[in-house]
């Protein structure tokens, strides 16, 4: 699939990539990190390509390129040029999950051949070695164990040949070639014979690969759990009659009906019927949620308990669990910035391996006068030193780690997230629709002397009918509840920050705060505004209203805590984080609503661009901000902080600004995201420390010739495996207990 990007600047090829297209592939052929090195520097040295990341653990790659420069058949053609193939990732045969069940049933086939022969020749070279008839048939043994089970390590080295170039298969080949070879020689001499080497040493590589793609197909399941989530058939209503297609079927506009036990098929809106739905898919809670007409759905979530009519709003590629594949996909192909020196040291580790290998024969025969002895070190040298496990130490642990968030309904977008959550020290909320539900009421009408509270309430509504403002659709809404005549407007205009102004019966009526009225002239009497502190000391919202050059009346609005934010800013603080409200309520509406969650730093009367103010001042201060929001106006400041969280709930610009997405717009998922990527830090850096150790400690052991080449075979599979097997523990990671949820209470 491709993707459109608008941006401005170059990449650092110099690439013009004001429009470029990303492309997702499919590779054969990755062996190690090494090989993903070499296939991301050949595609990324194309002409028109601005970025090529490669992907060891997921077997993709990921390339930004401008197609008026570069074409898919360049793409391809590069990574053939070097012995690797490569497709679109949307063109892949099979259903998810079906190339790596291939790949697992190939590695398991040449187990199953390569370890009873194997096992044949050590009984013989234990037992029998000195007799003819044993040599030659440790010989007929090895041969399909080295030529036919180990056709891929030998295929795969003389490809790389062909290009001047080597990887792990080069040294595996290598290594067991040369055993092979020597002990060939030596069965036609009389000498020693390492047949056993050579045989054992691929079938524990063999055993190494069939546990490393299980290990790597499970890491890469949460994409593929993800896709299934999705419905197959969808009943599309014609006329009085349910027509069953497949989903791909289902336009925009169309009406399904879904029964009882049924997966929604496509996202839409109600518009008839009621029903509890399971969306613990999308947002990790399994409490049902109410639908009745007009309410929004999602595909893939589950109909409890009714019968609904939903009207297709987004289908394919475009709806939310489309976008939360996609989503995952990207952070799965992404790096953490600890992983540039695995990166670095991949790309030339062969090579050094080879050197090395040379090294440790010469210094044997020279030194030592021993050149078998130089060979069997060699061989050792040339098979404990694989850079697997350096190559699948970062991208296992974000493709589980992210997976899981996912399935929890928190959305990490990438490795340079895990990297900068773990340097948070301070978290800005914004109050409304974050900490709070969003979801004012009217709670009290005042009149200035000589006004009807109804006629305030009539004009107030009026102006505000055509606001998306929450502090708006309560006015709007309270006037509904309360039989006032609805009035008609004009010439509305929003006033971002301060309010709305309309013209309602000839008069211009302005609704807002206090900086509007400032601004624009209308007085305020002594009595509106000491009332208006009292209800703000209370933690009501205070809203002016006025007409003809003066304030005629005032209006509070409420709003409730979210269940459970207490609970969270608690937390976080006995985490040792600095917690700090951002809003643009007014200073003693903020103050009594951070009274009531335990806050003390708090930036009230704020504009959008004051927001990303002060997360500045707050990193001007050394401080690492992290910035929790959910509207339009927390976009930029979402933007500008380290580590931005936005609420799935919120809008789509605030969840493409941010870095953390919260799908159910719990903010227990700060929680969830924090923990969760410390930990799959934490996990990256076991992986890193393991790999790292693993090489350093064992090729001076294997140059100097403690370490048998067998025990190196088994040793390198296990480094491997150890690897991907400790990143798998974090499809057990379970998110901090929740504490007992603070009830909804009153708050500005």
């Amino acid at each position: 699939m491709t993707t459109t990007h608008d941006r401005s600047a170059q990449s650092a090829g110099g690439v013009d990539v004001a429009e470029t297209e990303e492309l997702e592939l499919t590779v054969e052929g990755l062996r190690c990190a090494s090989c993903a090195a070499r296939l991301e520097s050949a595609l990324g040295a194309q002409p028109g390509v601005a970025e090529a990341h490669v992907n060891l653990a997921a077997n993709r790659a990921r390339v930004v390129f401008d197609p008026q420069v570069a074409a898919l058949e360049d793409l391809v053609g590069a990574a053939e040029k070097i012995g690797y193939g490569v497709a679109p990732a949307a063109a892949a045969a099979g259903e998810p999950g079906a190339v790596e069940e291939r790949e697992q049933r190939s590695w398991l086939r040449r187990v199953a051949l390569a370890w009873p022969l194997a096992l044949g020749v050590l009984v013989l070279s234990v037992t029998a070695m000195e007799e003819p008839w044993a040599r030659w048939s440790a010989f007929a043994l090895t041969v399909p164990v080295q030529f036919v089970a180990g056709r891929p390590f030998l295929q795969a080295a003389a490809e790389r040949a062909r290009t001047l170039s080597a990887n792990m298969d080069t040294l595996i080949a290598l290594g067991t070639l040369a055993a092979f070879g020597y002990s060939t020689v030596a069965l036609l001499t009389g000498g020693d014979l390492y047949f056993d080497t050579a045989a054992l040493i691929i079938s524990f590589v063999l055993l190494g690969r069939l546990f490393e793609a299980r290990a790597k197909s499970r890491a890469s399941s949460a994409v593929r759990r993800l896709l299934e989530l999705g419905a197959k058939e969808a009943r599309v209503v014609v006329g009085d009659a349910e027509v069953p297609v497949p989903v791909e079927q289902v336009r925009v506009g169309n009406v399904v009906r879904v029964r009882p036990g049924e997966k929604i098929p496509v996202d839409g809106e109600v518009v008839a019927g009621a029903a509890a739905v399971d969306e613990s898919m999308l947002t990790g809670e399994s409490v049902p949620v109410e639908k009745t007409e007009g309410s929004e759905v999602a595909g893939g979530t589950i109909d409890a308990d009714g019968v609904l009519a939903v009207r297709a709003t987004r289908v394919g590629a475009d709806t939310a669990l489309a976008q939360i594949v996609r989503l995952v996909e990207h952070a799965q192909g992404s790096r953490a910035p600890v992983q540039r020196l695995a990166d670095r040291i991949s790309g030339v580790f062969v090579p050094i391996v080879l050197a090395l290998a040379a090294v440790t024969f010469s210094g044997w025969s020279l030194l030592a006068g021993d050149p078998l002895g130089g060979l069997v070190a060699a061989v050792a040298v040339l098979i404990i030193a694989c850079p697997c496990a350096l190559g699948l130490a970062t991208p296992t642990a974000i493709m589980v780690g992210t997976g899981r968030g996912a399935e929890r309904g928190v959305l990490i977008k990438g490795g340079e997230v895990l990297e900068r959550s773990r340097r948070i020290d301070t978290v800005v909320f914004d109050k409304t629709g974050t900490l709070t539900q969003g979801e004012m009421s009217l709670s009290d009408v005042i009149p200035a002397v000589g006004v009807a509270s109804d006629d305030v309430l009539a004009r107030a509504s009026a102006a505000e009918r055509g606001s998306e403002h929450p502090v708006g659709a309560a006015v709007v809404s309270g006037a509904r509840e309360r039989g006032v005549e609805a009035l008609a407007a004009s010439e509305f205009r929003a006033i971002p920050g301060r309010g709305v102004v309309a013209t309602v019966d000839d008069h211009v009526v302005a609704v807002g705060r206090r900086r509007l009225f400032a601004e624009r002239g209308l007085r305020l009497t002594e009595a509106i505004e000491r009332r208006a502190g009292e209800l703000e000391q209370e933690g009501r919202t205070a809203v002016f209203v006025g007409w003809e050059g003066e304030v005629r009346g005032l209006l509070a609005v409420a709003d409730t805590l979210k269940a459970g934010a207490r609970a969270v800013v608690a937390d976080l603080g006995r985490r040792g984080l600095t917690v700090a409200l951002l809003t643009g309520d007014n200073e003693r509406t903020a103050r009594a609503v951070a009274d009531e969650l335990g806050i003390d730093r708090v930036v009230a009367d704020v504009l959008p661009e004051d927001k990303v103010e002060e997360v500045r001042r707050l990193q001007g201060e050394g401080h690492t901000v992290a910035m929790v929001g959910d509207g339009v106006n927390d976009a930029a400041a979402l933007v500008q902080a380290d580590l931005g969280i936005a609420l799935g709930t919120g809008t789509e610009v605030a969840i493409e600004s941010s870095d953390v997405t919260l799908v159910s717009g719990d903010v227990h998922g700060v929680l969830v995201a924090l923990d969760l990527s410390r930990r799959t830090l934490r996990t990256i850096r076991q992986n890193l420390a393991w790999a790292f150790g693993y090489n350093l400690a064992a090729l001076p052991l294997a140059a100097v010739g403690l370490l048998n080449p067998v025990v190196a075979g088994a040793a390198m599979a296990l480094s491997s495996v150890s690897v991907v097997a400790n990143s798998l523990r974090l499809r057990r990671f379970q998110p901090a207990p929740r504490e007992n949820a603070a009830r909804g209470t009153s708050a500005g």
